[in-house]
């Protein structure tokens, strides 16, 4: 029983890990329509900021806050310079565009941050919280993530159903004509998406990082994980996202913490698994609300 709590508890903060990468991957697809195989190195890169301000005697969440600054300043700024030449053309030159910024992103930081493993502190602390005299096999880091997560969702929901700002980039997303000929500023929309796009991988890079060593390619994995989670939900829906996450972190962590299950080396292809059953079963998501056409 102990092992399930802690295989469970686990499971849920590496969900929460997954789901806060794929809300990043959600939110450029509802404005943009372009899925940023970038992501992760972006989210890299501004965990090496604030871990270069921690080293530098800066407090833990000055370093966070200046990391999601950073974050929406990166993800602008790539909008503006690489994908916004390409807007209106085929869709696959923007994400080649992501691959080839993943590559120079890595590149990057080998050389200025280097290829060694850092330790990134967590502010909570990685030992189990205690409550009553009993130890519950979860961090203060852990019920961190989860909590940042949910507000990062209760966030964007409320920004894309209760503002106009969620309802002009949604527009600029399915019809950037249609919302021009309508006084949308679409350019502004584009940009505004990407930028908040990179906040919520900013986040998830931390709370990655909170979890083990940091390394140029300490996300790589997360981004497959992160777009299977998204997949999963579906990546039209934040609560998707979400709901994807959790349901990837814990499937994941129950074939990772039971040997019967396949142990750690069957985990990439539990989400293999995963991914091919949702794409065959339904492809939009558990949470895709296409409606049908009417001829």
């Amino acid at each position: 029983m102990q092992q399930f709590v802690a295989t469970l508890l686990s499971g849920l903060t590496l969900g929460a890990v997954y789901a806060a990468f794929a809300l990043a991957l959600c939110l450029i697809w509802r404005s943009t329509r372009v899925v940023n195989f970038a992501q992760a190195p972006m989210a890299m890169l501004t965990t090496y900021i604030a871990l270069t301000l921690i080293d530098h005697g800066a407090n833990w969440w000055v370093a966070f806050v200046v990391a999601l600054v950073c974050g929406f300043v990166i993800g602008a700024a790539v909008e503006r310079v690489l994908i916004r030449p390409v807007e209106g053309k085929s869709e696959l030159n923007a994400v080649i565009l992501t691959l080839g910024l993943f590559i120079v992103l890595h590149a990057v930081a080998g050389i200025v941050f280097g290829s060694n493993f850092r330790a990134f502190p967590a502010v909570f602390g990685v030992s189990g919280v205690k409550a009553d005299g009993h130890s519950i096999p979860i961090t203060g880091f852990g019920i961190f993530t989860i909590v940042a997560v949910a507000i990062l969702l209760v966030l964007l929901v409320l920004l894309f159903q209760k503002t106009g700002i969620g309802l002009k980039m949604r527009a600029t997303a399915f019809s950037p004509e249609a919302a021009r000929l309508l006084g949308v500023r679409v350019g502004r929309m584009l940009t505004l998406g990407w930028a908040l796009a990179a906040v919520a991988g900013a986040l998830a890079g931390i709370l990655i990082a909170g979890r083990g060593p940091v390394s140029p390619g300490y996300m790589d994995s997360v981004i497959v994980y992160g777009f299977v989670a998204a997949v999963l939900g579906g990546l039209d829906s934040p609560l998707g996202s979400v709901v994807g996450g959790l349901i990837l972190g814990l499937a994941l962590s129950f074939v990772s913490g039971y040997h019967w299950l396949g142990g750690a080396g069957m985990v990439p292809i539990a989400a293999l698994v995963i991914l091919i059953a949702v794409l065959l079963l339904k492809p939009g998501g558990l949470f895709s609300h296409v409606a049908a056409r009417r001829v």
